[in-house]
């Protein structure tokens, strides 16, 4: 992380940024713009801000979109992905591939950090004593706060202690990791500002107050125990200052193309599936036998990046987490490959030589389909790679289940219990069968449950890595549900967070080999 900021020009505007890893640039740059001008003309703020906004979605398309999802107890890679990447393999399996030189973390790290620093100099050039609330330097305020605070979420949940990128206290902070307690309470402080500055409405894929207050509350419910600062209260006051903005709509309308920006989306990214603005996933996630037999004009097709583990497949009955009569099971998955009344064999794939690990006809991610890049569709895209449906970041259902979760550390079980059935009902159509709706249990009991209604929920939305490290069951439910982890037997505690890229011990002399997290060489 520890690289040259400049204000360059990018892709027609200005965007605040940082070099990459080995392209230090000392000098001045040809594009360069005094800061000062930057900061008193908003409108350059805000298309910097846009810039933003549009690198941070690419984080999600592509088969970087994926790396985070994979080996958790919900989704994991294919077999021949397995196979033919042994190193990418340590994030299913937990072995030794899995370390600080895994380029795949390290482009994680790398992706997030430019954007961190540019939210950052946003917040310190705006941020002033005479900020005036409700203008538009507050607005933008709150934006940059809010990206910086979602993304440092994920970077303390991912890797632990990081850097605190305060630019009004870099002489201070400089670029070394910072302790728990001090990182947490600066995120906790960039989404409270987001909160009390961002707009209530806002244009598509920029951020709110509703959508601060759910990270808020995501963030009160997800610090370390070990800092001081989970507050379920808190979280729970957060959440209900903002739920009654949104409402829950039919699950299918969540992954229908044509009803982009729903009731329920508090943050969606904005896709379609004209390059470049397309978001690449159904290439990742589609089945490679598919793609063998039918070509890439096939809406199902793909290379089989991630797939769902049995567990997140099969009904209850036969050991996995789906009840019968749930509609967001085959919104979810896909599990029949029929396409125009033909079924595909793995006749064109078997020299993969797979054994009886071919997964390729075996359930697969559904939600990203896109139907408008299949050959018998007008739009002539005939390729699976265009996929380009919208990308839910935040919505409702998932805050209400994080808030019946809050209801439940709070002793307020028959609550907690009510507010699950408002998601459930939603999930049987609008009526919940009396035999499917939650009645009291135990608090622990309660702690089990959610955990698997989250799943039916939030199938490969990626929260499940981060559910699993804040609720501390992340060895437990991987080593038993994910294949790959399960066949290895190597998981360990220490494997809950990521391993310091190696590229960032050797560029930045802040973050040395002994600042590593432990476990990791």
């Amino acid at each position: 992380m520890k690289r040259t900021i400049i204000m360059s020009m990018i892709a027609g505007g200005v965007m605040l940024s940082t070099a990459s890893c080995k392209k230090f640039l000392d000098q001045t740059s040809q594009t360069k713009l005094d800061e000062n001008t930057v900061f008193s003309d908003l409108d350059l703020v805000e298309t910097a801000l846009k810039g933003d906004y549009a690198n941070w979605k690419a984080i999600r398309t592509d088969e970087q979109g994926l790396i985070m999802m994979m080996g958790t107890d919900e989704t994991q890679q294919g077999a021949f992905q397995m196979k033919s990447d042994a190193l990418k393999g340590g994030l299913d399996r937990y072995d030794a591939n899995l370390n600080s030189t895994l380029n795949h973390i390290g482009n994680q790290w790398d992706l997030r950090w430019p954007i961190v620093n540019d939210a950052a100099k946003v917040v310190k050039g705006l941020n002033t004593p005479d900020l005036v609330a409700g203008s538009r330097q507050a607005k933008l305020v709150g934006e940059a706060s809010f990206i910086r605070g979602f993304l440092d979420f994920q970077l303390a949940m991912y890797w632990g202690e990081i850097p605190i990128r305060d630019l009004a206290r870099e002489s201070e902070l400089g670029l070394r990791r910072q302790p728990l307690k001090d990182v947490w309470t600066f995120i906790l402080e960039d989404l409270q500002r987001a909160a009390d500055n961002c707009p209530d409405q806002n244009d598509p894929g920029r951020a709110t107050s509703g959508a601060a207050l759910a990270m808020l509350g995501k963030a009160y419910m997800s610090a370390p125990v070990s800092t001081g600062l989970r507050d379920f209260s808190k979280a729970a006051a957060c959440f209900e200052k903002m739920m009654g903005r949104y409402s829950l709509v039919p699950y299918a309308d969540l992954w229908d193309y044509s009803k982009k920006n729903t009731a329920e989306s508090i943050l969606e990214f904005q896709f379609d599936i004209n390059q470049p603005n397309n978001n690449k996933l159904q290439f990742q996630i589609g089945s490679r036998a598919v793609q063998a037999y039918f070509g890439d004009g096939c809406y199902m097709s793909g290379y089989d990046k991630i797939l769902p583990t049995a567990y997140a497949y099969l009904p209850t009955d036969s050991g996995g987490v789906w009840e019968a009569g749930d509609l967001r099971r085959n919104e979810s998955i896909r599990y029949d490959f029929t396409y125009f009344g033909q079924k595909p064999t793995l006749a064109p794939i078997t020299w993969e030589d797979l054994g009886n690990d071919y997964d390729e006809l075996m359930p697969h991610v559904k939600k990203y389909e896109d139907y408008r890049t299949d050959k018998h569709t007008d739009n002539q895209i005939n390729n699976m790679w265009n996929s380009g449906k919208d990308i839910l970041v935040l919505r409702l259902g998932d805050i209400k289940l994080c808030y019946a979760e809050c209801l439940n550390e709070l002793n307020r079980g028959a609550d907690a219990v009510a507010v699950v059935n408002e998601v459930r009902t939603r999930a049987w159509g609008g009526t919940l069968p009396v035999d499917k709706a939650w009645k009291a249990m135990s608090q622990d009991a309660f702690r089990t449950a959610i955990m698997d209604e989250r799943i039916r929920e939030l199938f490969a939305e990626d929260w499940r890595r981060i559910d699993l490290i804040r609720t501390g069951k992340f060895v437990e439910l991987i080593k038993a549900r994910n294949k790959w982890a399960k066949q290895s037997n190597t998981i360990q505690p220490y494997h809950m967070l990521l391993p310091i890229p190696d590229t960032e011990m050797k560029l930045n002399d802040q973050i040395t080999p002994a600042d590593q997290n432990p476990g990791y060489h």
